[in-house]
């Protein structure tokens, strides 16, 4: 008889944990203090929808919205790490490289089903991979917060801007690529911006729009 109270516990956990899974959030956050920034986060929901703060209490986070595609891969990690119910942290001897902090939380914030670890560095092969699209989000956040402030304020560094944008693109760094058409869009545009960024703007908008398989 308890055996078979254990085995019904054990499916109901399953089946709550699973219904949970179908519409839970992620979080990531970085802590380095004398790093820039020296704390970020990133939220990112079940449907692609994101937030990126760096402070926990920002009241107005940048937000975006990864591709289904995109969502698709970063919550297959997390399911493959059993959304990060045990140990991550390395047992190498490695430098300070900022506090990880990665939780699976449910869809509706009420549930028990919650789960998190944190770690500095990890030989887990998932767990670099899911650390790498969390900081390709933050990289990407971070990278329009610069373009959209030089739009802003300095319209000389928006040349310097593009071609960090640019960089980033080429290498693979950039998520989310549809959040950077408006910004994009405006400049190639507007007159008031030098010719050759109002060309790379376009270009780079062109290649978000049309990538290349």
């Amino acid at each position: 008889m308890n055996g078979a109270r254990w085995l019904c516990l054990l499916l109901w956990t399953s089946v709550a944990f699973g219904a949970a899974a179908g519409d839970g959030r992620l979080f990531f956050s970085r802590t380095f203090p004398g790093s820039v920034p020296p704390y970020l986060e990133v939220r990112l929901e079940k449907t692609g929808d994101a937030e990126y703060r760096e402070a926990p209490d920002e009241e107005l986070p940048l937000k975006f919205k990864l591709s289904e595609e995109e969502t698709a891969a970063v919550f297959a990690l997390a399911e493959k790490l059993d959304y990060f119910r045990h140990p991550l942290e390395s047992p190498a001897k490695v430098a300070f490289m900022g506090t990880k902090l990665m939780r699976y939380e449910s869809g509706d914030g009420k549930s028990a089903v919650k789960s998190e670890v944190k770690f500095n560095y990890s030989e887990d092969l998932s767990a670099q991979a899911i650390l790498n699209w969390f900081e390709r989000m933050a990289e990407s956040a971070e990278l329009r917060i610069d373009l959209e402030r030089a739009a802003k304020y300095d319209h000389l560094g928006v040349m310097h801007a593009l071609e960090t944008l640019d960089a980033a693109m080429a290498d693979h760094r950039v998520v989310a690529t549809v959040q950077f058409l408006p910004m994009l869009d405006r400049i190639a545009n507007n007159e008031t911006y030098m010719h050759t960024a109002r060309t790379l703007a376009a270009d780079l908008a062109g290649a978000i729009r049309s990538p290349k398989k």
